[in-house]
């Protein structure tokens, strides 16, 4: 095959498929297959992604949550773009050393910098007085060329509360107009806004399945695209999603678990409480239903000893647990927390709302030690992020079950390459090899 797309379809699960809800999906695996998709552990974006696309485990590609804690500097930071952070070679490098086949990769984590012939990935620069809407893009001036064709990218469509379909809109004009000019073999496309509706709704909600049925608009139209172009029969077709979700109803707050323990610290600023990396003897750095715990040495066993008398925590992982899910990396905590199906992790430490730092109240993916679905939402009184937890209605990032089917994502493609196993279900780390296999 001389071209290939792969799709990232936030959310999609087999039940979709199989409930026709999907024509235009459907219609492309007709002469193909699909199935349930094992994600690694944890199942959140930056990991699972990172996986996909390398054939790797967190253990050796190194990307074991969203965000990631310098030991050095006593730092967290997440949503971190550069090429980089990705210890393993990734398809755009491999197929680099093998021919000279052209790469574009639209909006996937960690692909600043990256060795894709075209690359787009939002980058907005902050300025004292105003944040610049941008996009990063390879070669230079890409997406200036994208802005002028299609309106500048939102990034208020893409996170936060105002996170909408628009910004998958956006990016699925943006990969059919790359199609049409530059003609690229593999194509990378990140359809996120599926996503939005899952955390604010549960899986179950009308709002889920709308933006599934946009998401699967946004497939026909792509198909329909390779078809005026005259190149359909050369191209395949793969779609996956990253993880399944969980309907939740409440987060632990596991920094506050730990600082009513005497495990974190935290310093008061101009009557606002901030984390104290330093002096903390452990403090978690939350993703989803993940949580990574950092403990200084000696701790270990009263962190331990704490976490497992804590409700809403369902497992925890130390050096064996991380061994058998395939994330014993240096970046890795000493432990991983696991919550229960039904709750998720808050990063909050604060008991007192008005002592909680004043990022806690705006979109700041990057100052906050740990993910928050609740900037999808905002305190119409006060125009800012509510600090209620409560209102987060879906999440994910548990280990995928084959029993009970939790966390299964999804994978389909145009063509049958056979790698599903006897329980009927495919791993995300096998779909690089039959992708560069295939060209």
């Amino acid at each position: 095959m001389n071209y290939s797309i792969l799709l990232d379809v936030v959310g999609l699960e087999q039940k979709h498929l199989d409930s026709g809800l999907l024509p235009n999906i459907a219609k492309i695996t007709e002469n193909g297959e699909a199935a349930k998709l094992e994600p690694t552990f944890p199942a959140v974006t930056s990991t699972v992604q990172a996986s996909i696309l390398s054939g790797k485990y967190p253990r050796e590609h190194g990307i074991i949550a969203n965000g990631l804690y310098d030991r050095n500097t006593y730092s967290v930071s997440f949503w971190e773009q550069s090429s980089s952070l990705v210890q393993a070679q990734r398809i755009w490098d491999t197929i680099k050393y093998k021919n000279s086949k052209k790469t574009a990769v639209l909006f996937w984590q960690n692909t600043m910098y990256a060795n894709s012939d075209i690359v787009v990935t939002p980058r907005p620069i902050h300025l004292d007085d105003k944040m610049v809407m941008w996009c990063y893009s390879k070669p230079v001036g890409y997406y200036e060329k994208l802005k002028e064709k299609l309106g500048e990218f939102n990034l208020a469509s893409y996170w936060g509360p105002l996170a909408s379909s628009k910004s998958s809109e956006w990016i699925a004009n943006a990969a059919e107009y790359t199609l049409e000019s530059e003609r690229p073999n593999f194509l990378f496309i990140y359809v996120p806004h599926a996503d939005y509706s899952a955390q604010r709704f549960g899986k179950q909600a009308v709002q889920v399945r709308d933006d599934l049925k946009k998401a699967d608009e946004i497939v026909g139209k792509l198909a329909q695209k390779a078809t005026d172009l005259g190149i359909r029969d050369e191209m395949q077709f793969v779609i996956i999603s990253e993880y399944a979700f969980n309907d939740v109803n409440g987060a632990v707050p596991l920094n506050l678990v730990l600082r009513d323990a005497g495990l974190l610290s935290i310093r008061t600023i101009q009557e606002k409480e901030y984390l104290d990396f330093e002096y903390s003897k452990a403090f978690a750095m939350v993703d989803h239903q993940v949580a990574h715990i950092y403990i200084k040495d000696g701790y270990e066993g009263e962190t331990r000893k704490t976490l497992e008398a804590t409700s809403g925590v369902d497992r925890i992982l130390d050096g064996a647990g991380k061994k058998e899910l395939g994330i014993d990396h240096e970046r890795s905590g000493e432990l991983i927390a696991i919550s229960a199906r039904d709750k998720w992790f808050s990063y909050y430490w604060w008991h007192d709302e008005s002592r909680a730092p004043d990022f806690a109240r705006k979109v700041d993916i990057h100052r906050k030690p740990g993910y928050d679905p609740v900037e999808l939402f905002i305190d119409q009184k006060t125009k800012s992020i509510p600090l209620e937890a409560s209102l987060v209605k879906g999440s994910h990032g548990r280990p995928p079950d084959l029993q009970t089917e939790e966390g299964l994502a999804f994978y389909a493609s145009s063509r049958k390459h056979g790698i599903t196993s006897d329980s009927g279900s495919a791993r995300c780390v096998d779909i690089m090899r039959f992708l560069v296999d295939a060209q």
